[in-house]
């Protein structure tokens, strides 16, 4: 079942606008042809044509103003009902508005002018009335189109938002049971050795506190990150020995700069992942410093089975950096070497 998009009003500052504007294209033909007579000396420049232009301006001005309310507000947020039941009642009302203006056009010139208005004028005065109010209807169902495409492309991208936040929460409370049961085969083989054992344990501990911690967090410091990176790679080289090795070359002007959580370690578990790793094929994942962003690569030798997994991992982190940083990750591969750049902020 679809929710229907609440309509936003037509602000009034921009229907007075547009309000002004007409008034003043309507009123032009018969300034010209005010101006023709006056230069050809056929009539007098008095105050009595100015105050008979500036009467017509405000009744123009109103007219429009009360017709462009009506279509594009009134019968749209006061009206419950179908297209065609609103385009009747608009039709109906804009035909009583200009019957409304006549008659107090009319009615009010002897007293504003000091004169009554001639056959010829009246006609031509209803004309421009007609005339005026099909113009505004059409710009009013423009206006009304244009601020409901708007408000609908609005209410997309605060969907979109929306989804990338739950997408985002999703992917910080995720922990790979793979990885997990890897892990706790490990330390099955090291818990007769004391040291070893406790050292595993501490490690994987302070991995999954902070894996909590970081869960209401949008971004952390390259301390951290990188001090939650070696407890993981701690646990890697439990399991692979000499066949993994991760080389990390940050300089301490670096550390207070921040990305988001888990971003480093999602890297190097997508290499783990994707690639070989045995004696006569390490793997070897290098991370380094370069401008404002950071590194990490590794030399592509891609495994015959995959592991199991989401496969989701890359594209989340892509996700979360344009949701938080709005910057995009670059991945290079070049002479077999798997890149990606990993932005830095300051904030």
């Amino acid at each position: 079942m679809q929710i229907p998009m609440m309509l936003k009003p037509i602000k009034n500052g921009q229907i007075i606008k547009i309000s002004l504007l007409l008034a003043i294209l309507i009123s032009l033909p018969r300034s010209i042809y005010l101006y023709n007579m006056f230069s050809g000396g056929n009539i007098d420049l008095s105050g009595d044509l100015f105050i008979d232009f500036l009467y017509r301006y405000a009744f123009f001005v109103a007219f429009s103003w009360m017709i462009l309310q009506v279509n594009t507000n009134l019968v749209y947020l006061k009206l419950n009902g179908s297209h065609t039941l609103r385009m009747i009642v608009a039709i109906l009302a804009d035909t009583i508005i200009i019957l409304l203006f006549l008659y107090l056009f009319k009615s009010f010139f002897m007293y504003v002018i000091g004169h009554e208005i001639d056959r010829k004028d009246e006609g031509f005065t209803n004309f421009n009335y007609v005339v005026l109010a099909v113009v505004l209807f059409f710009i009013a169902r423009v206006l009304r189109l244009q601020t409901d495409q708007q408000e609908s492309n609005l209410e997309n991208e605060r969907l979109k938002q929306q989804n990338l936040q739950n997408e985002l929460a999703a992917l910080k409370n995720q922990i790979d049971p793979h990885f997990l049961f890897n892990s706790l085969n490990s330390l099955t083989s090291l818990i007769r050795e004391n040291k070893p054992a406790t050292q595993f344990v501490n490690k994987l501990s302070h991995m999954y506190r902070y894996i909590l911690q970081s869960g209401d967090l949008d971004l952390v410091t390259v301390r951290e990150e990188l001090k939650y990176l070696e407890s993981y790679a701690y646990l890697i080289e439990t399991r692979y020995r000499d066949r993994f090795k991760l080389n990390i070359q940050i300089g301490d002007e670096y550390l207070d700069k921040k990305l988001p959580p888990l971003a480093l370690q999602l890297l190097v578990e997508n290499a783990v992942k994707h690639n070989e790793i045995s004696a006569s094929n390490p793997l070897i994942i290098d991370i380094f410093q370069k401008g404002d962003s950071i590194f990490v690569e590794n030399r592509i030798r891609p495994r015959t089975n995959l592991a199991d997994g989401t496969k989701n991992g890359l594209s989340n982190l892509k996700k979360r950096y344009a949701l938080l940083l709005k910057q995009e990750l670059t991945v290079r591969t070049d002479d077999q070497i798997f890149s990606i750049e990993l932005p830095l902020t300051k904030e």
